[in-house]
C-alpha cells in the first residue's frame, strides 16, 4: 500500500526542513505586510496563537518570522519575553536614510574603484536606460519606477564587490523607509513630482558617469546626495498626515503633536 504524508493543519508542525523553510517565508511576508499597513498598534504584543488562525500555519514558522523581524529591527523583545510592535522617532527615521546614504555612497565609490572592463557596466545602464523612458512619476506609474530605481542600486552594489557591503546594506534596507525607493510613492502624490524625478534622473546619470570614469569621490559623494533627496520627502510628508500614511512602515512612526 502507498505510503501518504498526512496533510499539514494550521496546527500540525511540518515535518520536513523545506516545509518550515517555506511556510517561515510566507509568515514572514505576511507579518511584515500586516506591520507596515499598520494592522498592529505601535508598542502592542503580538500573539503567536492569534496569528496561527490569522495566517493559517503553525506556531513553529510563525516565530521564526517573528524572530526574523525582531533581529530586522522591526519588533521589540518584551522584557518577560514576547514581541512588541517597534515604535519609530523622527530622528531614527532621519538616522536610518542619513546610514543609507553613507552605504551607497560606500558601494559607489568601491563600483568606481573596483571596476576592471567597461563591460561590467552594462547592467547598470540598461537599468539606467530603463528609468529614463519613464517620462512621468504618478499614482500608475510609481510601482514600475519603483522596480528600476532598486534594480538601479543592486546594480551599483553588484559592482562594488563587497559582501560585507551588500549585507550592511540589506540589513538598513530591511527598514521600510530607509530603502532606495521608501520615498516614491509619498513623491508620486507632491506638487512638484517632475521637479523631484529630474533631481532624481540627473543624480542617476551623474553616478553613472562618475563610475564609469572611475572617479570615486565624486561617486561617493553623489550617492550620498541622492539619499538625502529621501530625506527632503521624508521631511515634506511629516507635514501632512496622509502622505506620511502611504510611507512603508508610515504607522510605526511616532511624530510628536
Amino acid at each position: 500500500m502507498e505510503h501518504r504524508e498526512p496533510p499539514l493543519t494550521a496546527h500540525s508542525t511540518p515535518k520536513r526542513g523545506g516545509d518550515v523553510a517555506s511556510q517561515t517565508a510566507r509568515a514572514f511576508i505576511g507579518l511584515r505586510e500586516l506591520l507596515l499597513r499598520g494592522e498592529f498598534a505601535r508598542g502592542e504584543r503580538i500573539s503567536e496563537l492569534s496569528l496561527v488562525a490569522r495566517l493559517g500555519m503553525s506556531r513553529t514558522p510563525i516565530r521564526m518570522a517573528l524572530e526574523r523581524l525582531a533581529h530586522l529591527g522591526l519588533l521589540d523583545v518584551g522584557p518577560t519575553g514576547g514581541f512588541l510592535v517597534r515604535e519609530f522617532s523622527v530622528d531614527e527615521v532621519r538616522d536610518a536614510i542619513e546610514l543609507r546614504g553613507v552605504l551607497e555612497g560606500t558601494a559607489a565609490r568601491l563600483a568606481a574603484e573596483r571596476l576592471r572592463t567597461p563591460s561590467e557596466l552594462e547592467p547598470l545602464r540598461r537599468c539606467l536606460r530603463a528609468l529614463e523612458e519613464l517620462q512621468e512619476l504618478s499614482i500608475k506609474t510609481f510601482s514600475i519606477y519603483m522596480d528600476r530605481n532598486e534594480a538601479f542600486h543592486r546594480a551599483i552594489v553588484d559592482l562594488a564587490k563587497s559582501d560585507m557591503l551588500r549585507r550592511a546594506l540589506a540589513y538598513t534596507n530591511s527598514l521600510p523607509f530607509a530603502s532606495p525607493s521608501a520615498m516614491v510613492f509619498p513623491t508620486s502624490m507632491l506638487a512638484e513630482s517632475e521637479a523631484t524625478l529630474a533631481i532624481a534622473q540627473d543624480q542617476h546619470r551623474r553616478l553613472f558617469e562618475a563610475i564609469e570614469n572611475r572617479e570615486g569621490s565624486r561617486a561617493e559623494h553623489i550617492g550620498r546626495e541622492h539619499a538625502r533627496l529621501g530625506r527632503r520627502v521624508f521631511e515634506i510628508a511629516l507635514s501632512d498626515d496622509d502622505i506620511l500614511s502611504r510611507v512603508p512602515g508610515g504607522p510605526l512612526i511616532h511624530v510628536p503633536d
